[in-house]
């Protein structure tokens, strides 16, 4: 399992958009190389109703969890089995958050045996919001706030790329996901013909699959062969 998104706007822009307080303390830094378990921001409810920009680790952690350790393992979780599943149910219902983000990376097995990564992003520039749900982890003195991204199957030019993508809310959903009781189905509606007609798919180089490198060299778009193969390595 591969895992790369890309969010780089400051918490003050990101408070902006998604109308929340920021709750950051100064710990939300550009990253064009997000990869498991680093601290990214995410956008959640407080319980006294009011949004607020805070910095969790990407891969949820159940609080029955007895370790961190299989954090990495919980980045993404199936829209299908969300609702049913022990390790996501709780936090589905009751738990869920934006997870704002420029673009997410995928990778396609080529004809040669390697691999070609391609990025995919808005047209227009804008924030994407991920949906996600979030868990308090507490052991002894370490406490942490976790997520998981919500995944779909993948659609339109999409589905060339990989059968799965991240389930993408546009800004009249972010009220509903964060706070409403709706049926499960109408929470995971899938997005519209227009939301994807409204994403860029690009190839980028090799380098953003070293969790080490960064900075926006990473989504500078590559020349590629024109053909595109299904593969099944994925991050969502």
């Amino acid at each position: 399992m591969c895992g790369r998104y890309a969010t780089t706007r400051s918490s003050g822009e990101l408070s902006a958009l998604f109308e929340s307080s920021d709750d950051t303390d100064g710990r939300v830094l550009p990253d064009h190389n997000v990869a498991p378990t680093d601290p990214v921001p995410l956008v959640r409810v407080t319980p006294e109703g009011h949004r607020s920009l805070c910095v969790g680790r990407w891969g949820l952690l159940p609080h029955w969890s007895r370790s961190a350790a299989g954090a990495a393992r919980m980045i993404n979780a199936r829209a299908e089995t969300v609702a049913t599943s022990r390790a996501y149910a709780g936090a589905f219902a009751r738990r869920r958050c934006l997870v704002p983000a420029d673009g997410w990376y995928e990778w396609v097995r080529q004809p040669d045996g390697g691999r070609q990564a391609y990025y995919m992003t808005p047209n227009d520039g804008s924030v994407l919001a991920l949906a996600g749900i979030w868990s308090i982890w507490e052991s002894g003195a370490d406490t942490r706030l976790t997520f998981s991204v919500l995944t779909t199957a993948a659609l339109g030019e999409l589905a060339e790329v990989h059968d799965r993508m991240p389930v993408l809310l546009p800004p009249e959903r972010w009220s509903a996901w964060l706070a409403s009781t709706d049926e499960p189905d109408r929470l995971l509606a899938p997005p519209t013909a227009d939301q994807l007609a409204g994403l860029e798919i690009r190839p980028v180089g090799p380098a953003v699959g070293d969790v080490r490198n960064d900075g926006p060299q990473l989504i500078a778009r590559v020349p590629v062969a024109p053909t595109v193969a299904p593969q099944e390595l994925t991050l969502f």
